[in-house]
């Protein structure tokens, strides 16, 4: 896996924006697959910052109903990276 496969897309969720504020912590949804240490490295490829700490947690997928057609959402991993103490925020948080 490359950075962009590790990474799929930032957070942007009321949460996200206070911890953001209040813990310098960036909310990611990652590749299932990954572990904590590609989520770093990626992080600090990419927005050329350093991480502190990184926390993960799995989500499994809930049932959805189109009508009468019932499916699952697919599973999916949220990343909680902490940026160390002096580290500027990537401009995609900047709201």
């Amino acid at each position: 896996m490359n950075v962009f496969d590790v990474i799929r897309r930032p957070l942007v969720t009321e949460k996200g924006h206070a911890k953001r504020e209040e813990e310098n912590t960036l909310c990611f949804d990652v590749h299932p697959d990954a572990n904590k240490i590609q989520i770093k490295q990626a992080v600090e490829t990419v927005f050329k910052v350093k991480v502190a700490e990184v926390r993960t947690s799995n989500y499994e997928g809930k049932l959805r109903r189109r009508g009468r057609f019932t499916g699952y959402a697919s599973d999916w991993k949220k990343a909680y990276v902490r940026l160390k103490a002096g580290q500027r925020m990537p401009e995609y948080a900047d709201i």
